[in-house]
């Protein structure tokens, strides 16, 4: 089956609503590839190396966590810039990419589908006030130690994560929210949690960590933001019969 590249970018903008969100880069449709779409790749980043193995499959459309035109990057189509969307272009395939309203959406996103995997219940956002927010709140079905919760996380994740210490003895409340927000860790102590999980670590993370008295558990950048654009690209299959693969393109960050 196939459907229109107009439907579907249209379905996406009233599912995932990017106009309400202040984003550094443009969400939706950034390369027009065919007007039809019979089968998807979906991935974290349209690196090159997705780009390669779409092109491979006959891919007619790439569906991206982190997509390109990003605030404050060199605007000239040089380098790296120019083979990507060379590659694009020359095989008439489409670039649909969502950052934040992605990472915020309620069901897809990749904050409420990193809970799923963590087996974390939501009790709500890690700004409160904001209708907005990115990141979220809630808690371990059963507290546990700390090592035991770093555990758990490196089993669903698949990968090591880097642990300070700061909180509790054992771990009840957690806030979250996926990729390079390591800054929130401030918001999380505020509101009380033991803990506080993100992709990424800096070097004042450690620091306010200890004395903000919270744990922090940084699962990695890429490994915490694999799953929004898997159930997003599953629902566009299942919705319009398309054909869709998800393409892991291993980063260790």
């Amino acid at each position: 089956m196939a459907v229109s590249l107009k439907q579907l970018v249209n379905y996406c903008n009233s599912l995932l609503s990017p106009e309400k969100y202040r984003d550094y880069c443009p969400n939706g449709l950034q390369v027009e590839g065919r007007h039809e779409v019979g089968r998807i790749i979906s991935g974290v980043t349209a690196s090159q190396a997705l780009l390669d193995r779409a092109v491979e499959l006959q891919a007619d459309l790439i569906l991206v966590h982190h997509g390109y035109f990003w605030k404050g990057e060199a605007e000239a189509i040089t380098g790296i810039k120019k083979s990507r969307l060379q590659t694009l272009l020359a095989n008439d395939i489409s670039l649909l990419a969502y950052h934040l309203p992605l990472d915020g959406h309620p069901q897809l996103g990749n904050n409420a589908c990193l809970a799923e995997q963590l087996g974390l219940q939501v009790d709500g956002g890690l700004e409160p006030d904001n209708p907005l927010s990115i990141g979220l709140t809630g808690r371990l079905v059963q507290p546990l130690t700390a090592l035991a919760f770093r555990q758990q996380i490196a089993a669903a994740l698949g990968r090591e994560v880097l642990h300070i210490e700061g909180g509790p003895e054992r771990i009840e409340t957690v806030g979250w929210c996926t990729g390079a927000a390591q800054g929130y860790i401030d918001q999380a102590a505020a509101l009380g949690l033991d803990a506080y999980l993100s992709g990424e670590i800096s070097e004042p993370t450690v620091h306010n960590a200890r004395e903000l008295g919270i744990h922090y558990f940084a699962a990695g950048h890429h490994a915490t933001e694999r799953y929004g654009v898997q159930a997003l690209a599953s629902r566009l299959a299942q919705e319009f019969d398309l054909e869709h693969e998800f393409i892991d393109i291993h980063n260790p960050v």
